[in-house]
């Protein structure tokens, strides 16, 4: 009968606004829970098919979601790898719990921001027993490519703990003027000389020298020299040699005309670079392009540096690891070099608030999510990885204690329905006595 029906009514509206009760009391205990995603409510009636003018209430079902897509504050730490993201992206997670199984592979969750150390193995974990997962670059620290539409790439992030690394030299530029006057009839023919350090394999400390030696001629002036590359980690012999000219036309006066390769090396105009193998390995030396005065000049009477660089690091102690805006992770010497060691991908799915949600402010994939994609941070819809940040609890402590007063007033009047319906009924029963 349509009294009952408002009976049943009354205790649907008592339990979905219990259900409502418990999302708003979750989501103010968790308030101050990083990464913590809300959860909320959805009320649908209920409709009953109708008949002969009278109503029958059908009462109200309720389901419960995590708000996902919700970003909350992101709030700075002293951690390098606290991480957050600026946008849309979850962070690619296992369990601690799993990193000894065998097999190689992981269950994968993923969160949207975390605190993570290196464990006593050197596995990049969190407090709450999350290890990220990452993509490991080669030795020169590329990528090498990954299935984006799956985790088989992805393994824990390990990080060497007291490790030492080199860097070795592969580049050095070679910016030096040498005096015009030199190239002139009745010079000396002095040879001029400037050495430099380089990193070996080893990381340690070597020098090369760089000898020019002007040519002179009868007459006038040549504006030739011959440059000579010595390796002392192989003896005082030069390795290589290169005649060289320079110009002396109103516009490109000073610069370099031509480079030619005598013996031990190879000369690369576009980039103005001559390439030489050091007792290590090959290196490149910037000398400059033809016409340019960017690094070999020949200008007036002084001998003098202009720009000298190098790069590589001697040995170094690993002191710590960080994380760039587009999730790739380098370990960091004390020696001032960094090597990146892995990059952090971000998970991406059709619907953020379908997945599962799971224990420590992590997620599934579910049916309802859609298939993940995993993207570069920064890139496609995803938002950027921030180091030494983290990101708050979308829980809203105003707006929940508004939906607790409307919680508790639904409720009471729930209540009150299923007390009338009660004394309505008694009424009936009291008609016969």
């Amino acid at each position: 009968m349509t009294i009952s029906s408002a009976l049943n009514a009354g205790v649907t509206g008592l339990n979905v606004n219990a259900s409502r009760l418990a999302t708003i009391s979750d989501n103010i205990s968790n308030s101050g829970t990083y990464g913590y995603k809300r959860a909320d409510v959805d009320f649908s009636a209920v409709s009953l098919t109708q008949s002969r003018g009278r109503y029958t209430a059908g009462g109200v079902t309720v389901s419960t979601y995590r708000n996902v897509g919700m970003q909350g504050s992101l709030t700075t730490t002293s951690n390098p790898m606290d991480i957050a993201i600026a946008g849309r992206g979850m962070l690619p997670v296992t369990t601690t719990a799993a990193l000894g199984q065998s097999g190689g592979t992981y269950p994968l969750l993923m969160t949207s921001t975390g605190s993570f150390q290196p464990d006593k193995n050197g596995i990049l974990t969190s407090q709450s027993g999350l290890a990220l997962m990452g993509w490991p670059a080669a030795a020169d620290g590329t990528i090498p490519p990954q299935p984006r539409d799956s985790a088989a790439g992805l393994e824990p992030v390990f990080v060497k703990l007291n490790q030492f690394a080199a860097n070795p030299t592969s580049l050095i530029g070679l910016g030096v003027n040498l005096p015009a006057i030199a190239t002139e009839a009745g010079g000396t023919g002095n040879p001029l000389e400037i050495s430099m350090e380089y990193f070996d394999n080893l990381g340690t400390t070597k020098t090369m020298t760089a000898r020019f030696v002007p040519t002179i001629p009868v007459t006038g002036q040549s504006n030739a020299w011959t440059m000579q590359i010595i390796d002392h980690a192989t003896g005082i012999t030069p390795i290589a040699e290169f005649n060289l000219t320079f110009n002396d036309t109103p516009t490109t006066g000073g610069s370099i005309a031509t480079v030619t390769p005598v013996s031990g090396g190879t000369y690369d105009p576009a980039t103005g670079r001559i390439a030489v193998n050091f007792a290590s390995g090959p290196v490149e030396i910037e000398v400059g392009e033809p016409n340019s005065i960017s690094r070999l000049t020949q200008m007036s009477a002084e001998f003098a540096p202009i720009a000298l660089s190098k790069n590589g690091a001697p040995t170094g102690n690993l002191t710590s690891v960080e994380i760039d805006e587009n999730g790739f992770v380098s370990a960091v010497y004390d020696s001032g070099f960094s090597r990146t060691i892995y990059q952090i991908p971000l998970i991406d799915v059709p619907n953020p608030n379908g997945l599962n949600a799971e224990s420590d402010q992590t997620f599934s994939l579910s049916q309802t999510s859609g298939d993940m994609f995993l993207w570069d941070a920064g890139s496609g819809p995803t938002g950027a990885t921030v180091g030494y940040a983290r990101e708050e609890s979308t829980t809203d402590i105003a707006g929940e204690l508004t939906a607790l007063i409307q919680t508790q007033r639904a409720y009471s009047s729930n209540a009150k329905i299923i007390q009338t319906v009660d004394e309505m009924l008694q009424e009936t029963t009291n008609i016969k006595r």
